[in-house]
């Protein structure tokens, strides 16, 4: 018997020395000022942690929480975050117990965000064309003039049969404006369908996008959102993505055509959109 609890004690301390390594040093991430950076399967002690809320305006990070696993006495998370400005940072302190019990004792998770630019340039780099490898032919340039010649035959025989048709197609076709790119989003996160990645980055899109437009670019992180939260027509919709970001499920219902209304007379593509599906 004592031969078997002394086996039992070997096995569970190599175990906790197995979780004690793999949450001691995860892995050094590096990403851009803006683009989204992920964290997968970090192995963290004691009970279940969660990304603090969005309060401090001064935040240089925003985190999430995508997925949390058991695994043994702990917990294993999946975490993507993105940086407003460059430098180093540490996502624990970001993060905060789900029970209000402290953090001590969690290992530093560091990250990086670099400068878009290199450090003292102001202009992207001069964009090169690399050629492809030739592609030629006598033979090549009959088979393309064949096609072509196919192709433009198939066209007007069509245009004589389906006249009506294809003015009718060119008639009912309207120019797609962003808010209609945004409305099924929108309509996904009031109904709680949109996963912590599609609403982040709808967040991120939204926030670049009106930064730019009210040039708030060199505004300090904190300022400059506070500064959105006000504003007539940027505050309502991020109001709102704030809310269903840290308030999961179905969300109240809301006017989704008065949230999307400084959109209607945007183009479709002034949003980049990087996590959502649109």
């Amino acid at each position: 018997m004592g031969r078997f609890l002394t086996i039992a004690a070997s096995r569970a301390g190599v175990l906790a020395f197995v979780v004690t390594l793999a949450s001691a040093a995860p892995a050094q991430t590096d990403t851009t000022v803006g683009m989204s950076g992920k964290v997968e399967g970090l192995v963290l002690p004691g009970p279940e942690l969660e990304a603090k809320p969005l309060t401090d305006r001064a935040a240089p990070v925003v985190l999430r929480v995508v997925q949390v696993y058991p695994h043994g006495t702990a917990f294993r998370y999946d975490l993507e975050y993105f940086a407003l400005e460059p430098g180093s940072y540490d996502l624990k302190d970001y993060l905060r117990r789900k029970d209000g019990s402290p953090t001590a004792g969690l290992p530093p998770i560091p990250v990086t965000a670099k400068p878009i630019l290199p450090p003292g340039q102001i202009e992207p780099n001069q964009l090169t064309i690399d050629p492809g490898p030739r592609v030629g032919g006598y033979r090549l340039l009959l088979i393309g003039l064949g096609v072509a010649w196919g192709l433009g035959l198939v066209a007007i025989v069509l245009s004589f049969f389906f006249p009506r048709r294809r003015r009718a197609a060119a008639i009912d076709a309207k120019p797609v404006s962003l808010a209609d790119r945004l409305r099924p989003l929108v309509e996904g996160a009031v109904a709680g369908k949109l996963s912590q990645g599609e609403l982040a980055g709808l967040e991120r899109g939204l926030l670049a996008y009106w930064r730019k437009r009210l040039k708030l670019e060199a505004a300090e992180p904190g300022a400059a959102i506070d500064a959105l939260r006000r504003h007539p027509d940027a505050g309502p919709l991020l109001a709102e993505l704030e809310g269903w970001l840290h308030r999961p499920g179905p969300a109240a219902p809301v006017d989704v055509g008065r949230l999307l209304a400084p959109y209607r007379n945007l183009p479709p593509d002034a949003v980049e959109l990087t996590g959502a599906a649109a």
